[in-house]
């Protein structure tokens, strides 16, 4: 990942509303979920959410499919662990790095 995409994404999740919209999404899974059930979760309104959907769409953080009349967007999953990774590249200086992972709430799991 270039430096210029992790400004672009970092850039977009610098912003309240970004940022819960993203995590609802990493929450909602691969099956991902539509503006509308966006909004009443997030209790925004449609023309502030389509906005917010535009600037992380074009930071490459999330993707839309349509589905029949639907739109359901969706995290960007592969893009989310590339900027982790290129954030934590060079952590601890190249030594053993000392962080000890999260887990999971909901299943217990390593991410």
């Amino acid at each position: 990942m270039e430096e210029v995409e992790v400004v672009k994404a970092l850039g977009a999740l610098a912003q309240e509303t970004r940022l819960r919209i993203f995590r609802l999404l990493v929450v909602a899974g691969p099956g991902g979920m539509t503006p509308g059930h966006m909004a009443e979760e997030l209790g925004a309104s449609p023309t502030a959410l389509s906005f917010h959907l535009k600037e992380l769409s074009h930071s490459g953080l999330i993707d839309v499919e349509r589905e029949g009349r639907n739109l359901i967007y969706h995290a960007h999953f592969d893009r989310m662990n590339t900027l982790i990774g290129y954030l934590t590249e060079h952590c601890c200086a190249g030594q053993v790095c000392e962080v000890v992972p999260s887990v999971c709430p909901d299943c217990g799991e390593q991410p």
